[in-house]
């Protein structure tokens, strides 16, 4: 474990991050860059895609590499509920927007896997899987699990980003195929989510005791108690989450608003 004297300067080299990510973000590049130009030179690029999905790209190895995945693993449970509020809340919708449409579409092209996919990101799946995968890994028996050992830990975050992808896809989509939700049902669809977390959220938040017995062992910095810890790490899952619905169900109601003023 960690000394928290140096926690700021240990900065997490796992391989499997550093070749995967850079792996992604090599072939985003190469994919926007030279094949675009190959084949398709009416295309022309576009920065603004490009900084999201690097910036979403990004996000992910800054809360699984820096500091902060130290403090999350070792010290901090509030800190690991912000390290997932990165992967499966920022991260994820600016993959989504980042990737071009022209360059995802021939994915879904063929009948059998459009199929496939239209039950993958139908909203019901994606509500249901997102908080039954995000419900199910903060059991402590499989937290306990996570924490302790490296590569349960790689699979729980791959689970996440996973569930994540198809829990905003009906909300971000670039694709005719499988498009975005109307904005009246992705209000609803943002309604239901904020409500989804609260059993999670009630049991980390208003428990008497930790729950979690490796944080209770844990080095305490800061002067937080576990327990104050645990209730802070519930605030951050609830009110992150629930600001960016709220802030996104505004948003889609104007957006339904314009939409429908442009119709007269």
């Amino acid at each position: 474990m960690i000394n928290s004297n140096s926690i700021w300067l240990h900065w997490h080299g796992h391989i499997e991050v550093v070749l995967g990510l850079g792996a992604l973000q090599l072939a985003y590049l190469y994919f926007t860059g030279p094949y675009r130009k190959r084949n398709f030179p009416d295309i022309p690029k576009s920065p603004y895609r490009s900084l999201l999905f690097t910036l979403g790209n990004l996000m992910i190895f800054l809360s699984i590499s820096s500091p902060i995945h130290v403090l999350s693993d070792d010290f901090l449970f509030s800190v690991h509920m912000f390290q997932h509020v990165v992967i499966t809340l920022l991260s994820p919708p600016l993959l989504i927007l980042g990737t071009p449409k022209w360059l995802i579409s021939p994915i879904f092209s063929g009948k059998i896997t459009l199929k496939i996919f239209k039950i993958i990101f139908h909203p019901l799946i994606t509500i249901v899987f997102f908080n039954f995968i995000f419900s199910v890994w903060h059991l402590p028996v499989l937290y306990e699990l996570s924490v302790k050992f490296h590569w349960i830990h790689v699979f729980e975050h791959l689970l996440f980003m996973l569930a994540a992808i198809m829990m905003w896809w009906p909300l971000c989509s670039q694709i005719k195929q499988i498009p975005q939700l109307p904005y009246p049902l992705q209000m609803i669809y943002l309604f239901v989510m904020s409500l989804a977390q609260i059993i999670v959220f009630g049991i980390v938040t208003f428990a008497r005791q930790p729950i979690y017995q490796h944080y209770i062992e844990a080095e305490r910095i800061f002067g937080i108690s576990p327990l104050l810890d645990q209730q802070i790490g519930g605030i951050i899952m609830k009110v992150g989450s629930g600001f960016m619905f709220l802030f996104l169900i505004v948003l889609a109601f104007y957006k339904w608003y314009d939409q429908e003023t442009n119709k007269k």
